[in-house]
């Protein structure tokens, strides 16, 4: 048995960067995990929930306005910075970020302790080109 690395990030500390990504991808296992979240058919929880994404075949979450990001994941609570369907969360946020550390976390608490402000909020802006 594998021992788990540490993890070097605390999701609780940061405004949720990771939900404000334009393209948080929803396979069809993902859906129906919505879909038995929120009790409708798998076909309902697609068309409610998501919209085709920039790649052929792409399922997206779709987003909803956010005071801090512009818009985010539209499962993010806006005030707990917290999912609201986190036990039936897609994968792609089930791996996030993939390693033992989160490099917006990272930088997120070094610009804390620069600023001498732990509520800051350092904001990437996604500009079109």
């Amino acid at each position: 048995m594998r021992k788990a690395l540490p993890v070097f990030y605390d999701c609780h500390n940061c405004p949720a960067y990771c939900c404000s990504y334009p393209r948080i991808v929803a396979t069809p296992r993902d859906i129906e995990r919505l879909a038995r979240h929120f009790d409708v058919d798998a076909e309902t929880a697609k068309r409610r929930l998501t919209k085709k994404g920039e790649e052929p075949g792409e399922i997206v979450l779709r987003h909803k306005k956010d005071e801090i990001f512009g818009t985010a994941c539209r499962f993010l609570d806006p005030e707990a910075r917290l999912c609201t369907v986190h036990s039936a969360r897609p994968g792609v946020c089930r791996a996030h970020p993939g390693t033992h550390v989160c490099g917006y976390y990272t930088f997120l608490m070094a610009e804390r302790r620069y600023q001498r402000d732990p509520e800051f909020v350092a904001i990437a802006y996604n500009k079109p080109d």
